[in-house]
């Protein structure tokens, strides 16, 4: 370290021909610090990114999470649970998830399941259930010391942790792991947790309330069913509730006003996923990120030019095309990014 910092003062004194001053010295260790980081906030306009978006990546510890967060030029994230909750030592589940939620996705739309399936999905659900008691037993026992060294690991590395999505906010979750949810959050330090939004209008007040207890804002994420005011009950139940906008479900359906949203929610929007999707009438397709129909050049320069302050946070949900991976794909995004902004 001692000879990476005297090569990189020494080459600084090369190229400006002069002695170091006292000022510049004081600097120094702050110049030492931002080498060689990611840096995706352009403009004034903090490009971030949800771990979701690299699910399709071999690796999905901690560790690995991180490195392709870097790997894409991203300085700030929303963290998804898993990577953060597995570092904690939370215990693996060992439930086959593809086949459960086949199962359970053809119980849903009304399609008959054979006896074997009806078996084999009644086997799965009281495992599913076992595991979830034995997490929940883990949470409460949790300090969160893991979570603070998790927050430094990535802190040093130069990502920014600005919310925390574990699966511990649903109806089916005691107030208990709610609670832990908002302290790991805290621990990490995001400034808010979201999850999709429940439909319920006296879970979302107790959310609100919960987070007003822990200090912890709570963004409610939307798909197709947003609307223009589908936000508005959780928003008056309290000041902790929030928005974790979706801009391009939003477009996908159907609705033409996501300029005036922006404008009348700001203040509330926690942060908003980013992708590119077509109207209903273009066929509502997930696409490369300049080939759909979200205005994405509006959206990022009212953010640029108003100083709004939520993040805009890159969810890669196109298909990752053959011969690339999600760290690529990310990339693609924010020098797509890059270029609206520039």
């Amino acid at each position: 370290m001692e000879n990476r910092r005297s090569f990189l003062i020494k080459s600084t004194l090369g190229l400006v021909g002069v002695s170091l001053s006292p000022s510049w010295l004081q600097g120094a260790p702050s110049i030492i610090r931002s080498y060689n980081k990611p840096n995706s906030k352009i403009n004034g306009v903090q490009i971030g990114c949800i771990t979701y978006s690299f699910r399709s990546m071999p690796d999905q510890s901690a560790e690995a999470t991180l490195n392709y967060v870097t790997e894409s030029g991203i300085n700030a994230i929303e963290l998804m649970g898993g990577p953060a909750e597995s570092f904690a030592g939370m215990p693996a589940s060992t439930l086959d998830r593809r086949k459960f939620y086949q199962l359970m996705g053809k119980q849903r739309r009304g399609e008959s399941l054979s006896t074997d399936e009806r078996k084999e999905l009644q086997e799965l659900q009281k495992e599913s259930e076992a595991y979830g008691e034995l997490v929940a037993e883990w949470r409460s026992k949790t300090d969160f010391k893991s979570f603070e060294k998790l927050k430094k690991i990535y802190k040093d590395a130069g990502v920014s942790i600005y919310a925390f999505k574990p699966a511990a906010f649903g109806q089916g979750n005691s107030d208990a792991e709610i609670a832990y949810g908002m302290k790991a959050a805290k621990a990490l330090g995001a400034s808010h947790v979201t999850l999709e939004h429940p439909s319920n209008d006296a879970h979302t007040q107790k959310l609100g309330k919960m987070g007003e207890t822990h200090r912890m804002a709570v963004g409610y994420h939307g798909h197709e069913q947003q609307t223009f005011d589908f936000w508005d009950t959780a928003l008056a139940q309290s000041p902790a509730n929030g928005l974790n906008f979706d801009a391009g479900h939003y477009v996908a359906a159907g609705h033409t006003d996501i300029m005036d949203l922006l404008k009348k929610q700001h203040k509330r929007i926690l942060s908003m996923h980013t992708k590119d999707r077509q109207t209903p009438a273009n066929g509502k397709g997930n696409l490369p990120w300049g080939e759909g129909d979200t205005p994405l050049q509006d959206i990022l320069q009212l953010i640029r030019d108003e100083k709004y302050r939520f993040p805009a946070t890159i969810e890669l949900e196109y298909a990752v095309p053959d011969g690339s991976d999600a760290v690529k794909e990310v990339q693609k995004c924010l020098e797509h990014c890059r270029k609206l902004l520039g």
